[in-house]
């Protein structure tokens, strides 16, 4: 088979970042906050750093979206998935399901949630040939998350470690046997991972996303997993699956586990499904496998500083991600500022129940896409309240705590919302209310702040997670960085879900990063963003 050539960078490029250059490859504790601190300010996007950039696409270069393994057993997945009866807008906002009788997966099941979380739903074709479009939104369409199946016994499937092949909707099995006691001792115990049938591992290939976005595809990785992890964390409530989401683990150890390098693809989170208590057992040793794949493209380049952010938010033992996940439950609750409650404080109009949309959330995900232009035409109070509600809630992953604390907060640009008056506004997520932080017309600064897109101008809403990383780093190390990014991206995610569960639309977009915060300031002074996605009405083509 061809191999790939290696190349990396001795000297930053433009929008490469400095992280790994200013700080070579030294190894660095996930305690040493700092690296995170430069990785962030390194890839912050501004109009002259836009400008200046010269980085061009090598379309002869282009990565493939497919991970392709050149020979591993195969076990064919169908596509007569069961039916959900769950509404979608009610899967979305649905607290993880109860742990209670013993819930086992069969292979039906587990094959629609791979698919509705991440499997090709739409093709589009076009004179070069034909587009894949995938369940979940991804930066530029380079689609660098890749899933694998850690599992005991299921009715119809034996128990190994497993790569889901998107490309042909089929499984490849890694690894014979039950390997979950290695994901329990990496994750220290973590309660959902030690009884679950089924542990579901996101990783990233970094280059197929930073041969367009370069060093700041790090931050992509984790905005286009909490994409995936939207549906994913839906379809589980959907048919009743305890799910949730764990980013506390020793890095290395799931790594070795499902065959990947850690350097060029690494694991970022995993998502234990199902409910089977029983599963402790002594691990075993772990030799490493080297399957062969195919090259994801002619030539790799390495972005050191991707590396080097993993790297430094990497846990090395159970006892290291024991304490990251204690202190991650013992967070207070990320509080918007310091608002005046007295002032502009409009509360959510939801309405009845009974009234929403039931379409189930297969059906959603299979519409869903990312909407190219917006109508600019007002939404309704209610729906863009029945999104922040049902998106916007509790995060049920390890990295929040239990009393529904959550490492980021949404503030809004409202363009066209019936029944309220545009300007800036924050979501009081305890109060189930918006208030308003500046009245005005803020269509073209909405389209600058993104990057000079019409897109954020036209759309009717545009929302912004923010975070204030510097007390979420000093609770959580380098770790906490991952945290901030999967906490919005996976809201954001559920935001999409929602705009299409009303038959409405939404986009994720890029962004000037201190220019937001500026627009939003004082109430957001020192805070940096994580996500924005704009939703609206979709515009009819011509």
């Amino acid at each position: 088979m061809p191999t790939t050539r290696w190349r990396s960078r001795s000297q930053p490029e433009p929008g490469e970042g400095s992280v790994a250059h200013g700080r070579g490859l030294i190894p660095v504790s996930n305690s040493d906050v700092a690296a995170a601190q430069e990785y962030h300010e390194a890839t912050k996007h501004s109009l002259a750093s836009v400008r200046s950039d010269r980085h061009a696409l090598d379309w002869t270069n282009q990565p493939r979206p497919y991970k392709l393994y050149v020979d591993l057993d195969i076990v064919p997945l169908t596509t007569d998935y069961p039916a959900s009866t769950a509404p979608a807008l009610s899967a979305i906002a649905a607290a993880e399901a109860q742990r209670g009788d013993p819930r086992i997966l069969d292979l039906a099941t587990l094959a629609a949630v791979l698919h509705y979380a991440a499997g090709i739903t739409k093709q589009l074709r076009h004179p070069g040939g034909v587009m894949d479009f995938r369940a979940a939104a991804c930066t530029g369409a380079l689609y660098h998350i890749e899933l694998y199946i850690v599992c005991g016994d299921l009715p119809d499937l034996k128990a190994g470690v497993y790569h889901f092949g998107v490309h042909d909707n089929a499984l490849r099995r890694l690894r014979d046997g039950d390997f979950r006691s290695t994901l329990i001792e990496a994750t220290a115990d973590e309660p959902g991972v030690a009884a679950a049938p089924v542990t579901i591992v996101c990783t990233s290939t970094y280059w197929r996303n930073a041969w367009k976005y370069q060093a700041r595809a790090y931050r992509h990785c984790f905005w286009d997993d909490g994409t995936i992890l939207a549906n994913l964390l839906a379809m589980a409530a959907a048919h009743d699956l305890p799910a949730h989401v764990v980013a506390g683990f020793v890095d290395a150890d799931v790594n070795r586990l499902i065959g990947v390098d850690g350097e060029r693809e690494a694991a970022l989170t995993l998502v234990p499904l199902g409910h089977a208590p029983g599963n402790r057992r002594s691990p075993t040793p772990i030799p490493p496998i080297h399957p062969e794949i195919v090259p994801v493209s002619r030539t790799e380049l390495d972005y050191a500083a991707i590396r080097a952010m993993h790297a430094a938010s990497s846990l090395e033992s159970p006892a290291e991600v024991a304490r990251w996940r204690d202190a991650a439950q013992r967070a207070t609750q990320a509080v918007a500022g310091q608002p005046d409650l007295a002032r502009d404080v409009n509360s959510l109009q939801e309405p009845l129940a009974e009234t929403l949309p039931a379409e189930s959330a297969e059906r959603v995900i299979q519409r869903r896409g990312s909407s190219r232009r917006f109508e600019r035409a007002p939404i309704s109070f209610e729906a863009l309240s029945t999104m922040l509600s049902h998106a916007i809630g509790s995060t049920p992953a390890d990295f929040a705590a239990s009393g529904g604390a959550r490492p980021t907060d949404a503030y809004l640009i409202v363009n066209a919302v019936e029944g309220l008056e545009p300007g800036g506004y924050v979501y009081l997520r305890d109060r189930q209310a918006l208030q308003r932080l500046q009245a005005g017309d803020f269509r073209e600064v909405a389209s600058y702040l993104a990057l000079t897109q019409s897109l954020a101008g036209d759309a009717a809403v545009n929302v912004y997670f923010l975070a204030d990383l510097q007390p979420i780093l000093d609770r959580l190390g380098n770790r906490g960085y991952r945290a901030a990014q999967l906490d919005a991206s996976i809201a954001a995610g559920r935001l999409y879900l929602a705009a299409y569960a009303l038959g409405l639309g939404a986009t994720g977009l890029t962004f000037f990063d201190d220019d937001v915060t500026r627009f939003f300031s004082p109430h957001a002074e020192g805070k940096s963003v994580m996500f924005l996605i704009a939703l609206g009405h979709r515009a009819r083509r011509q």
